[in-house]
């Protein structure tokens, strides 16, 4: 090869690795299992309470406030940890949240106390809340920029898999083995995962110094406030039916059919995922548009034909196509709006996100007892209606028509 052509192919080299580089998939499918694992551990013990508030002497609502417990913990924790460690890198970051979750489902597992049983779910929300807070980003980090969209999907499908399988499968494991055999599973799972990360994850920096910028001041950039807003009315108004399923198909005389109607939707939920990871990187604003008509149309059948089960069946599937890739819609929306703050921003969508989750088990609650199940998926509908309008109008920043591309540091 002659010095010219040598010369010019050391000048291309970066544009060209670049497009040769692909989707670290071994590292990203243990950053999904940290995601399936933190999701777990947040919803397991719905499908384990009577059994839990037996051990633990309480009700079976105050058992279900280990739920809203950890949800808290991770609210009001993402935010500062975030600021507080924007300089650390990543994956010691990322292991030592895990190491939380090991530590947290130890200790629910082997917890005769409800108060100490409650000081552990908070310490796995605070877990949460880093876990969160980072994985998003490092995800983005691990990708090439024109691949960073999937690598998000990819690493968010521990969600509708801890939804549509790892829940169905704590709650057989707990009815099979009792209660805190699931805890030390999750455990156990934990410590591979560990090991996993620390053979296969590459290592990333934190801001400098000099990058690192006040939370706060990820709100000014255009495009983000959308998103945020977005991200709290549509996890809301989810979260106001998803929570209540049990009471709402109760109430249409379908309470054998929960974990069916579950399953469905988490089927559909990986579905709408794969959709999304395969598109997200051309077409995102058009995917949270159809996501948002979808969860809509589900709303719908709901409130006017759930009088039939195929009609419920039918709106699990359209619930779960449309809710599938909100995560990755919202968290790759956010980090493209934000830009150079984008761990900023997602330290504020992790931390509405769990205010959202808490806020729709009360506010769900408080509708149950005043206005019946059957005004849940009305709710959905109301709520839905501005989240909407916010998307269609943030068409230049938050949810632009045409995506930019995003490099992350």
């Amino acid at each position: 090869m002659s010095t010219t052509s040598e010369a010019a192919a050391r000048t291309a080299t970066p544009d060209a690795e670049e497009r040769r580089k692909g989707i670290p998939l071994l590292a990203l499918l243990a950053l999904a299992t940290a995601v399936f694992l933190t999701s777990l551990t947040e919803t397991l013990p719905a499908g384990l309470l009577p059994a839990m508030s037996g051990a633990l002497g309480v009700s079976e609502s105050a058992a279900g406030q280990t739920v809203t417990v950890y949800a808290v913990g991770t609210a009001l924790t993402a935010i500062p940890l975030t600021a507080a460690t924007s300089g650390r890198r990543r994956k010691p970051l990322l292991m030592t949240a895990m190491g939380g979750f090991a530590l947290a489902n130890t200790v629910t597992a082997l917890s005769s106390a409800y108060a100490l049983t409650m000081a552990a779910r908070f310490v796995a929300g605070v877990a949460a809340g880093l876990a969160w807070a980072l994985l998003a980003g490092y995800a983005r980090r691990l990708a090439p920029a024109r691949l960073q969209g999937k690598a998000i999907a990819i690493a968010m499908a521990g969600i509708p898999l801890a939804l549509s399988l790892g829940v169905p499968a704590g709650t057989f494991l707990g009815k099979a083995a009792g209660w805190r055999t699931p805890f030390l599973t999750m455990t156990a799972l934990t410590v591979l995962l560990l090991l996993w990360i620390a053979a296969a994850v590459p290592d990333q920096p934190g801001q400098e110094a000099g990058e690192r910028s006040k939370m706060l001041r990820a709100l000014r950039v255009p495009g983000v406030r959308p998103v945020l807003s977005v991200t709290f009315v549509f996890v809301l108004a989810h979260t106001v039916l998803y929570a209540y399923i049990a009471a709402f198909l109760d109430g249409l005389g379908m309470s054998g059919s929960t974990d069916l109607v579950l399953l469905v939707f988490g089927a559909a939920s990986l579905l709408g995922l794969w959709i999304v990871g395969a598109l997200i990187h051309r077409r995102l604003r058009a995917l949270i548009i159809v996501s948002t008509l979808l969860v809509a149309a589900a709303a719908a059948v709901l409130a006017l034909l759930a009088g039939r089960p195929a009609f419920v069946h039918t709106a699990a599937v359209l619930w779960g196509l449309g809710w599938g890739g909100v995560p990755t819609l919202l968290q790759t929306a956010a980090g493209d709006a934000a830009g150079e703050q984008a761990d900023a921003a997602q330290a504020m969508l992790v931390t509405l996100w769990n205010a959202a989750m808490a806020g729709g088990g009360v506010v769900g609650g408080i509708l149950l007892k005043a206005a019946g199940s059957g005004s849940f998926p009305w709710s959905v509908l109301l709520l839905l209606l501005p989240a909407f309008g916010v998307v269609v109008s943030a068409r230049r920043h938050g949810f632009p028509a045409k995506r930019r591309e995003v490099r992350v540091p």
